[in-house]
């Protein structure tokens, strides 16, 4: 598939999708207690996908392709443990590089990358050791500091739970400190939602 064709399949998206009726929680989800919040993350309508994911699929097709496998997984205490082994060593096999502003490059396998390139390899990780792609989605947020931040959202029963390279335990997403933004829908990764 082309750049253009691409471009083209995910704004046609955009306008063919219609979205759910929103839940309206407060800004990004954290203006209400822990506790009341949902376990898992609600999304709201279409939009774009960041520009630079576009540009990785355009390269790295198999990695964009329409997934298989639940949507939600059942997690026991093994699978818990895996998801903590697999961020941390992510989280150690990468140092951290960041891009320049106006040369944004999404990769996965690196030595050295951005919050991006940790959510590409942990994602690859995940499917290589049997995850079903469609529970294992990115989602775009902002750190405490006002930087936008990409993380890994592993969609299961306990609720949606997060690997971040800014640390090495795995949260309920409510339980972060960050404000979401945007999400991959679980049915195809080149959809995205607002959350």
């Amino acid at each position: 598939m082309t750049t253009k064709h691409l471009v083209a399949a995910m704004a046609g998206m955009l306008f063919s999708l219609s979205a759910p009726a929103a839940h309206a929680i407060g800004p990004a989800g954290m203006a209400i207690p822990s506790k009341l919040r949902p376990l898992n993350i609600v999304v709201q309508k279409p939009t774009l996908a960041p520009f630079a994911y576009v540009k990785y699929c355009v390269a790295n097709a198999a990695d964009c392709a329409e997934g298989h496998g639940p949507e939600t997984v059942a997690v026991s205490a093994k699978q818990l443990r895996q998801l903590r082994q697999v961020n941390i060593q992510v989280n150690r096999s990468i140092e951290p590089l960041y891009d320049d502003p106006d040369t944004d490059e999404w990769q996965a396998d690196v030595v050295a990358g951005d919050c991006e390139d940790y959510v590409l390899t942990k994602r690859r990780r995940l499917i290589e050791l049997g995850w079903p792609a469609n529970a294992l989605r990115i989602a775009i947020a902002y750190t405490p500091n006002n930087n936008g931040h990409a993380v890994l959202v592993v969609s299961t029963t306990k609720g949606d739970l997060v690997l971040d390279n800014r640390n090495n335990a795995v949260l309920n997403w409510r339980d972060t400190d960050l404000r979401w933004v945007m999400i991959q829908s679980p049915k195809n990764p080149l959809y995205w939602n607002e959350i």
